[in-house]
């Protein structure tokens, strides 16, 4: 078993260049079924079945030499090694998919930074924010260089490179990250939930330095306006939402809103 003390991951950006494969090579699965398959078993609450799912289909296309499906397939299993909390497997999967992008020269396209995007969340998820970093750095870069600024998929790289700037004490910069995702998330559509969770993350940022600190309440008063948006899905990603955002409810004493948003969800999962 991996010792996680031990664990090392060093990002060489140059080792990501050079120009991204085109050769052809078997495609034995449908990527889009898969990963409707796989949310419609999280949305129910079966996060286990989804992970056994997405490692028989992994077994399947390296049976096959299917490159491009395998990291696809590795890039959903970091997420779900994440949602099980399981490290090992969640360790072992960054480094496969880190070595399968440099070896196909991915690095520096969009899709291929989104792999590294993945890593790297699971890399501070399992107690690595240091070695994160860089990794976040370089798909800032990339996106930078690719994609809006307004695009959503900054969001998402923002709220996780805050989350590492914070465990690894750099409360400026974490809190600069978080603000900007904001500033995306606000202006789209229907992503409610996902500000929800950056509120949360917000006021965890400041309750960590200071209880008595007002704008843990501010966040969190956001947080809970984002849960009860009008016309806003009650569904399994809502439900996984929840989860994510009661803990820190409770733990600064929003007791009612966590209570609530606990029995939101177990009706959610229950189907009622």
């Amino acid at each position: 078993m991996m010792d996680h003390n031990e664990f090392c991951c060093v990002f060489d950006t140059s080792q990501y260049t050079g120009t991204p494969d085109t050769a052809p090579c078997p495609n034995v699965l449908s990527v889009p079924l898969l990963i409707q398959e796989v949310d419609e078993l999280c949305g129910a609450g079966h996060e286990r079945e989804a992970r056994d799912l997405l490692e028989s289909s992994l077994a399947k296309v390296r049976a096959h030499s299917d490159w491009r499906s395998e990291l696809t397939v590795l890039s959903e299993l970091l997420g779900q090694y994440r949602r099980t909390g399981e490290a090992d497997k969640g360790l072992r999967t960054v480094s496969e998919a880190l070595e399968l992008t440099r070896v196909h020269h991915l690095g520096r396209t969009v899709s291929g930074a989104t792999v590294l995007l993945n890593a790297a969340t699971t890399l501070k998820a399992f107690g690595h924010a240091k070695e994160s970093i860089p990794i976040f750095t370089h798909v800032a870069r990339v996106y930078a260089d690719n994609l809006d600024p307004s695009d959503y998929r900054f969001a998402g790289l923002y709220n996780n490179m805050a989350l590492s700037y914070d465990e690894t004490g750099d409360v400026p910069n974490a809190e600069r990250c978080f603000k900007l995702a904001l500033a995306i998330l606000e202006k789209i559509d229907r992503q409610e939930n996902d500000c929800a969770v950056t509120w949360c993350n917000l006021a965890e940022l400041y309750g960590r330095r200071d209880l008595e600190d007002e704008r843990i309440g501010e966040c969190l008063e956001k947080a809970w306006d984002c849960l009860n948006a009008p016309g806003l899905a009650h569904d399994g990603y809502h439900a996984f939402t929840i989860s994510k955002c009661a803990p820190c409810f409770d733990y600064y004493g929003f007791f009612f809103y966590a209570k609530e948003l606990r029995e939101r969800a177990e009706k959610i999962y229950a189907g009622t």
